[in-house]
């Protein structure tokens, strides 16, 4: 009965110090800078993808909503620049009438500053155009986008599209 006695506290108190190092083991990498850093690079990443995704998609139906989206996706010059030019863009969206549909095939952060919260983003998109008239089209193509941080997540910035080389 000692003995069992015995078993039974020297295993509480191996269970309770293996608690306990768990516990400082997860509380040290919650806090750890590359975790946090990971997290910020994660959330560019994505915020970009969709982002980029939807600056490439226009259903002709829906102009106007399709571009209160690209307003929300942009902050910083592209926003300025989307939002001086929304008028005359969305007359010539609506008479073109032509449906996009676009995917992020690949996409990679090439710099992140998190703590001026910028980033540059490099991707390719695949776009599905489908005409009024005519067959649909399917289109790839490469980009570059500057990216900041905003109270309602990553932002494009920037976007320009990138030549694909000949050579």
């Amino acid at each position: 009965m000692r003995g069992r006695r015995l078993a039974l506290s020297l295993g509480l108190v191996l269970a309770l110090a293996l608690c306990g190092v768990s516990g400082w083991t997860y509380a040290r990498a919650r806090g750890d800078a590359d975790l946090a850093y990971a997290h910020s690079r994660d959330a560019a990443l994505a915020d970009g993808r969709r982002h980029l995704a939807r600056l490439n998609s226009l259903d002709a139906h829906d102009v106007d909503a399709d571009l209160a989206g690209w307003l929300e996706a942009t902050t910083g010059p592209l926003g300025d620049e989307l939002r001086a030019t929304r008028p005359k863009s969305a007359q010539v969206l609506k008479e073109q009438g032509t449906t996009t549909r676009a995917e992020v095939t690949d996409a990679a952060l090439t710099e992140l500053d998190a703590r001026s919260g910028t980033a540059r983003l490099i991707a390719t998109v695949r776009v599905e155009a489908r005409p009024r008239t005519g067959a649909p089209a399917t289109d790839r193509k490469r980009f570059e986008a500057g990216l900041a941080r905003t109270g309602h997540g990553w932002k494009l910035t920037s976007l320009t599209a990138v030549a694909v080389g000949t050579g």
